[in-house]
């Protein structure tokens, strides 16, 4: 796979790919604790790149279903992204870390009432912005779904008429509550995720290697061996 490089560009300098809105002040707490800081980046930023003030690094801010392209196509060596995104999408990148921040998950609801999962016995249809993710978990269940592609305000959708059903992103579920919506069943649970272009695995092992070991730190897990890191 094909690394991509701006023309000042050395081996070991790494280009990072992360989440703007809700991710991006949590993911940028940890970076700093590992040692990658960016004085100049915060949430309100309307700058898209940033050079890294403590180690060879570049910042993109790219919208969170950008940042698997991004990776995975060699544009960055590094994202972070979260989980749903990454289940939706099924994109071809290493995933050495879950930074546990930004935790949420992606659950089924109905109108309060009407929520009994004892009621798909027929073909039902759901609003969602997940159509792979639902149609996975409803084909699992063994019934028939017609998928409704929305990208935003899907809790109107059951209101309306427009659908049986939503899947969608579940924080505190207050935003459900104020829709006289109910959660049916969790499909999964996401936190962000540290991705990894697998070519960038072998090019710049090193800093990657490093990268890595500090995050692991700096979420509080225990140092891991990384056999994989050069395959």
């Amino acid at each position: 796979m094909k690394v991509r490089r701006t023309k000042n560009e050395t081996p070991r300098c790494l280009t990072l790919a992360l989440s703007k809105g809700k991710l991006l002040g949590p993911v940028l707490h940890l970076l700093k604790q590992a040692g990658y800081d960016c004085p100049g980046l915060s949430v309100e930023s309307r700058k898209l790149m940033f050079a890294c003030s403590s180690q060879p690094a570049t910042f993109l801010i790219v919208r969170p279903t950008d940042v698997p392209t991004y990776v995975e196509h060699g544009a960055a060596d590094v994202g972070v992204v979260g989980k749903d995104v990454l289940l939706e999408q099924d994109s071809d990148v290493y995933e050495p870390l879950d930074l546990k921040v930004g935790a949420c998950r992606i659950s089924v609801a109905a109108l309060q009432g009407q929520a009994s999962p004892d009621r798909w016995s027929s073909k039902i249809r759901v609003a969602t912005k997940y159509p792979n993710v639902t149609e996975r978990y409803f084909n699992r269940r063994g019934v028939p779904v017609e998928i409704v592609k929305l990208y935003g305000s899907i809790e109107l959708a059951p209101i309306v008429g427009l659908a049986d059903r939503i899947v969608d992103l579940v924080e505190t579920g207050s935003t459900l509550k104020a829709h006289d919506l109910a959660e049916v069943e969790v499909i999964a649970h996401s936190t962000a995720r540290l991705i990894v272009n697998r070519a960038s695995l072998k090019l710049k092992h090193e800093p990657l290697k490093a990268l890595i070991e500090q995050l692991r730190k700096a979420v509080g897990e225990e140092p891991k061996r990384q056999p994989s890191l050069r395959k």
